[in-house]
């Protein structure tokens, strides 16, 4: 992975052009360097597929750790409702107990009035008294028929309420234990659920870690897949101008500027006037500093033709996927076609060898009064020149 890193690390520095002796000595992406990147590329897409495996397996677990801690908060839920209603209960047969206990000690106090009553009316009567007191035998039977009939009510009532609180006692005592272990059984399933829950959130934890390293992964994925592709259209962009700038030094009678036959391009531009006027500015200061002409290069250090294009407007503002690298010829399809008599500080000019867009070879950018910037060629250089200079002036520019 050190070496994947150190050969990236070199390729980086070889694409983005930042030292001068590298960009002599690389005048455009060699085959081997594109070799270097695409097995960076297949690295970096081997560990990130790894890593996604992992994570596939990470949140499939996560899903099932989800699952138990969703039954055991449905089980917690269901054991405090539980809870609740062996609390509810054991209330009411307390309740009841108390009421019944009640009941039993007014029972207590009316067969303790009734039995004083049966006392004085009949446990101080010798065996004569009732004869004596009493209006006749008849009134006597009487007397002790009631308290006969008064003692067996107040024995009934007396059982009744007895049976009655033993029957709330039972009922509490049954209530409170019902309670007590419905008060284990919730602990239980809350110690389930924290158990849950923890094991959910620590999975959460590493879920997110995995993820993490995955979306590095795929940065740097990313980051070699554009190294690759940048230096393979580099490369190609560098032969195509090339072989058509040889072309064109080798086709005699090039017209000085060719007639228009309808070529179209954008129907839109995407540039104010400011930024038009900061890109010529970027190549003014560029031709100043007399950098060299090298192909396939777009800065800092050195241009070529289409190379200081696209410098200048992503100078100016404009980026991807707005804006990119292109060649001469596919600029001139990806630029608005305004007359020759119209163009403005900024609007790009196109050089063909055949009038033909496929045949377009350099661009340059228009500086006004006639004049262009340009990145003119290796023995040339960066200069400030006449439109008419290079043969095979195209009739429009084309406007950013």
């Amino acid at each position: 992975m050190k070496k994947y890193r150190a050969i990236s690390f070199a390729l980086i520095a070889a694409l983005t052009l930042t030292t001068a002796p590298a960009l002599a000595k690389t005048p455009k992406p060699t085959l081997a360097q594109i070799e270097a990147a695409k097995k960076i590329e297949a690295a970096k897409k081997k560990a990130a597929e790894a890593q996604a495996a992992k994570l596939a397996a990470a949140n499939q677990s996560l899903r099932a750790l989800t699952a138990k801690a969703n039954a055991a908060t449905a089980l917690y839920r269901k054991a405090q409702q539980e809870l609740a209603v062996a609390e509810a209960a054991a209330r009411a047969a307390a309740k009841y107990a108390a009421e019944t206990a009640a009941a039993v000690e007014e029972a207590h106090r009316v067969i303790g009035r009734l039995a004083s009553n049966a006392y004085i009316l009949g446990g101080s009567m010798t065996d004569i008294e009732p004869l004596l007191s009493a209006n006749g035998p008849q009134d006597l039977v009487d007397q002790l028929s009631l308290l006969s009939t008064l003692g067996s009510k107040n024995t009934i009532a007396l059982e009744r309420f007895k049976a009655a609180e033993v029957i709330a006692r039972a009922a509490k005592q049954a209530a409170d234990i019902a309670k007590v272990a419905q008060q284990k059984a919730t602990e239980k399933v809350a110690a389930a659920k924290k158990i849950a829950d923890d094991a959910k959130a620590a999975q959460a934890k590493e879920v997110a870690k995995l993820q993490k390293i995955q979306d590095q992964l795929m940065k740097e994925l990313l980051s070699a897949r554009k190294v690759r592709t940048t230096l393979e259209q580099q490369r190609q962009l560098a032969l195509l101008e090339e072989a058509q700038a040889n072309q064109a030094g080798q086709t005699a009678g090039q017209a000085k500027i060719w007639p228009d036959i309808g070529f179209k391009g954008r129907s839109t531009i995407r540039t104010s006037q400011a930024q038009r006027l900061k890109a010529v500015a970027y190549a003014k200061k560029q031709v100043l500093a007399r950098k060299p002409y090298v192909w396939g290069t777009q800065g800092p250090n050195s241009f070529d033709c289409s190379g200081l294009v696209f410098a200048a407007y992503r100078y100016a503002g404009l980026n991807w996927p707005d804006w990119d690298r292109l060649n001469s010829a596919l600029y001139s399809g990806y630029t608005k076609h305004v007359s020759l008599n119209d163009i403005e500080p900024g609007d790009l000019l196109f050089y063909s060898y055949k009038g033909t867009i496929s045949t377009i070879h350099h661009i340059t950018i228009y500086a006004g009064n006639g004049m262009m910037w340009e990145a003119n060629s290796k023995k040339t250089g960066l200069i400030y020149s006449s439109i008419y200079s290079v043969k095979g002036l195209m009739p429009f520019g084309g406007r950013v």
